[in-house]
């Protein structure tokens, strides 16, 4: 990594709480480089109770560019964006932030296109295929999108908050709806497999689903990244499944954040 430090260095902070699991700074400072961009992406831990405080901050650096927002901050950094993407609207919460030519900040949400990015690079095939989704929240609910925009025949939504499920599904656009059922979390009779919440971290916590019900055909994705494989991928992986885990998802969203940061995608 041939990172430049000097007085033309733009910045690109990742905010968030914790943030020691973070890859992007690493990884998007990698990519600038090889972009020949002058940038650089720093870790900044920033407590719920502060962030209010560090965004005026921010807004008064000349030299930042945009921000990568990780939890759990998603939701209340959509507050601050003066113009946003579709996606971000659905769930009123950003991942990447990047200042406009007048100042204000524009958001967007890569999470969803990362997700189904790695999936599909591990060998999933999401047209035509009926699709669990554990979790509907901030996470869930981008990748619901892009896995109705990629071809799912049937998505099973499922989330310990049932009215979650309810609000994505009203949320959604309408070609969309009838393809989204809520559903427990049984992944009996599905293709694809898909856990966007921590659960099945831990070696002690539950898993998400049941993993007496996986089988070889299915590909098994979930968003947690930096702790390795965890428990529920490895009983995936146990029963035959194809497997993505987040750090698959974060190699797959740099190309995405660097066009974003830059200005070339919206």
């Amino acid at each position: 990594m041939n990172c430049i430090l000097d007085g033309e260095t733009r910045l690109f902070p990742i905010i968030g709480d914790p943030i020691e699991f973070a890859k992007s700074p690493q990884s998007l400072t990698a990519s600038f480089a090889a972009q020949k961009h002058n940038g650089i992406c720093i870790p900044t831990r920033v407590s719920a109770g502060d962030f209010d405080e560090v965004m005026r901050g921010l807004a008064r650096m000349q030299n930042v560019d945009g921000l990568l927002i990780t939890m759990p901050h998603k939701s209340i950094a959509f507050d601050y964006c003066a113009t946003s993407s579709e996606t971000s609207r659905l769930r009123c919460s950003v991942s990447v932030m990047r200042r406009s030519p007048n100042g204000y900040w524009h958001g967007d949400v890569l999470d969803g296109r990362a997700f189904v990015k790695a999936q599909v690079d591990a060998g999933a095939v999401p047209n035509g295929a009926r699709i669990l989704l554990v979790g509907a929240g901030s996470a869930g609910a981008p990748i619901a999108i892009v896995l109705l925009h990629a071809g799912a025949r049937e998505l099973r939504l499922h989330d310990a908050d049932e009215t979650r499920v309810d609000e994505l599904i009203g949320l959604a656009p309408d070609p969309f709806r009838g393809r989204m059922v809520s559903c427990p979390a049984d992944p009996t009779g599905c293709e694809m497999v898909c856990n966007a919440t921590p659960m099945g971290l831990g070696s002690d916590d539950p898993l998400p689903v049941d993993a007496d019900a996986l089988t070889s055909s299915m590909s098994v994705g979930a968003v947690i990244a930096g702790h390795g494989v965890t428990p529920f991928l490895q009983a995936a992986q146990a029963a035959g499944c194809k497997t993505a885990n987040g750090m698959q998802m974060v190699d797959s969203v740099q190309e995405m954040m660097v066009s974003f940061m830059l200005g070339e995608a919206s």
